[in-house]
């Protein structure tokens, strides 16, 4: 059974720096899409970055203030985010994609203040 559990999310300033990471309980395969989603109150889920065979991309919101990056020999994923905004806060989670299935993590809270 593989499990994603997230870490570092907290509150931060506006203009501050937070970084996630996502611990996979087994090996992340190269083929494995890693890739962080959040979800406001009241909104749907959207994806915020993805990293996929060496590729990294980002939804337009984030472009340039966050990297996504992955360290398989630490079967660890993580989410630098910079220049955080009020609109960033959200409930961030991991999301695997190992061929046909889907793996989230509980999820960690981002709270940006102004």
């Amino acid at each position: 059974q593989v499990q994603l559990v997230e870490f570092g999310g907290g509150l931060v300033q506006d203009g501050g720096s937070l970084r996630l990471s996502c611990v996979v309980n087994g090996r992340i395969l190269s083929s494995d899409v890693m890739g962080w989603y959040r979800q406001a109150p009241g909104k749907e889920r959207e994806l915020v970055a993805r990293h996929q065979m060496g590729t990294a991309r980002y939804a337009d919101f984030v472009q340039g203030r966050f990297t996504i990056s992955r360290d398989q020999g630490r079967n660890t994923v993580y989410l630098q985010m910079n220049s955080l905004k009020t609109e960033d806060t959200a409930v961030y989670y991991c999301n695997m994609k190992r061929y046909t299935y889907d793996y989230w993590g509980q999820g960690t809270q981002v709270t940006v203040s102004s």
